[in-house]
């Protein structure tokens, strides 16, 4: 018994010390900012990006000169099914805590350990929107074609692709509303890259501004007030 204590006791001082870490670094990693020195006139294209509270999405333009999403992610893959809508918002995370915790109450400690240790599939979630406004979650950013090639690029590389190069929607009941829907996604989720990591290395990409690195979507947000 002592002996089992003794370990159980060196674990929880393991944890302690890795949470305190990983915050300490989250922390530092999030002020130091790449790509700072934006010019004021890339005006060409906007989007936005979007956070509930702990999750970062990207929303673009449904369509423009450059790219076509209505081709990759359909409004025929939404209860909905609503054409009107001109934004999509693009999201990347795990895939069983997208699809099995409608809320955080329904999330388990097996979802939640699989999500930390790089032991579950990763998804796109595509949320159609009719339009959008600019506050204290929500923030508006403008590039040039090029850059939004770029981004295009680094969102199409994410998704997984069937043998004819295909996006995969996957055909689930999970949907969190009429306008969204759910793809097939490259990459692990784990505590080192989060939806907030993603939607920041999407940033980095196309040479916007954002942390070296981010687990949170305070993280993002703060270079952006």
């Amino acid at each position: 018994m002592k002996l089992a204590l003794k370990y159980f006791g060196r674990f929880l001082l393991f944890l302690v010390i890795f949470g305190v870490g990983y915050a300490i670094l989250a922390w530092g990693l999030s002020r130091i900012v790449v790509n700072g020195d934006q010019p004021t006139d890339k005006d060409e294209i906007s989007f936005y990006i979007l956070t509930n509270g702990m999750h970062t999405d990207l929303v673009v333009p449904v369509k423009n000169e450059v790219m076509d999403w209505g081709t990759v992610f359909k409004y025929e893959h939404t209860l909905g099914k609503d054409t009107s809508f001109q934004w999509v918002g693009l999201g990347w995370g795990d895939q069983g805590i997208y699809l099995d915790t409608p809320t955080w109450d329904d999330l388990t400690f097996s979802t939640a350990f699989k999500a930390a240790f790089f032991m579950s599939k990763s998804a796109i979630h595509a949320t159609f929107f009719p339009a959008l406004e600019e506050n204290e979650q929500c923030k508006k950013i403008t590039m040039t074609k090029e850059e939004y090639g770029d981004l295009v690029g680094f969102i199409m590389n994410t998704l997984e692709k069937d043998g004819s190069g295909k996006p995969m929607y996957i055909d689930t009941e999970s949907q969190y509303g009429q306008n969204d829907a759910f793809y097939e996604a490259n990459g692990t989720y784990n505590f080192t890259h989060t939806c907030n990591t993603w939607a920041n290395n999407a940033l980095k990409a196309s040479g916007q501004k954002a942390p070296v690195w981010t687990p949170f979507d305070t993280g993002i947000f703060r270079h952006y007030e």
